[in-house]
């Protein structure tokens, strides 16, 4: 049995078929003494191995084995269940990397939207409880200026001078601030500010649809509108408050390959995300 490259298990009345080298990964688990005839409790019937336990929960156990990550769907709650489960199968690196639920649970992300109109600028100031949100934001805005003769929200381009992109304002790792619109400069002249927000290509200058854009990119980006709200009717600041549930940074195991080795692996930190 040792010697087969395909390996088909029924567990809890559920088939999964992988290769003899994925229940290997770590040779002192059951999984691995199964494949070599080590485990009796593991039955063999017509071919495959029967094993009487979840199904449903092995398969995020087969997806570790395959990845060498744990990484759990937002609404998965039976952390204690798989944990039993890993130890049942002898995967103690991934019976304590379970132990750290709180690593591993998503988190409620919270995003306010800040939005002014004042004469012909709109002001917008974003605040995240998440700064990398915040840093993946301000890579998809940009901000253009020009000067431009007449005044309007549709004032075309100018010919004349190309457009000069111009930085955000970051007064700290969790907010952002801009505008767009046109103010007075000299003579017929006006200064005129864009917004481009990725992907989208266009640069609107009139605030309203540049705020429409924003929110739209947001709810695609996985965030939920929970309330809008005046802030200040004097300033006509309105307020978008937004929420989403943020996969919590998937944590992988590095095993040690080496020969003889006994299966000892140590936890580390990935970047993968499951959507956003």
């Amino acid at each position: 049995m040792g010697s087969r490259e395909v390996i088909v298990l029924s567990v809890g009345g559920v088939r999964f078929v992988t290769r003899a080298s994925t229940l290997q990964q770590f040779p002192e688990s059951r999984l691995a003494r199964m494949v070599n005839d080590d485990d009796r409790e593991f039955k063999l019937v017509n071919g495959e191995f029967f094993v009487d336990r979840d199904g449903a929960l092995f398969s995020y156990i087969m997806d570790f084995l395959r990845t060498l990550q744990v990484s759990l769907p937002t609404d998965f709650s039976d952390y204690q269940r798989l944990q039993r489960e890993a130890e049942f199968y002898g995967l103690y690196p991934l019976a304590n990397l379970l132990r750290q639920e709180h690593l591993l649970k998503p988190r409620l992300e919270i995003l306010e939207v800040r939005f002014s109109l004042q004469e012909m600028q709109a002001f917008f100031r974003i605040f995240g409880s998440c700064s990398a949100t915040i840093e993946a934001l301000a890579e998809q805005i940009t901000v253009f200026t020009g000067q431009q003769s007449g005044q309007g929200w549709s004032s075309p381009f100018s010919s004349q001078k190309p457009l000069v992109p111009l930085p955000l304002e970051r007064p700290s790792h969790h907010d952002m601030i801009f505008q767009c619109g046109t103010e007075y400069s000299a003579g017929d002249q006006f200064v005129a500010r864009y917004v481009c927000i990725k992907p989208d290509n266009r640069k609107l200058i009139n605030g309203t649809n540049v705020l429409g854009l924003l929110l739209d990119t947001l709810l695609k980006d996985g965030f939920r509108l929970i309330s809008t709200r005046t802030v200040t009717s004097e300033e006509k600041v309105e307020c978008y408050t937004f929420e989403r549930m943020k996969s919590a940074p998937g944590l992988a195991i590095m095993v040690n390959q080496t020969p003889g080795s006994s299966g000892v692996a140590q936890a580390r930190r990935s970047q993968m995300q499951k959507g956003k």
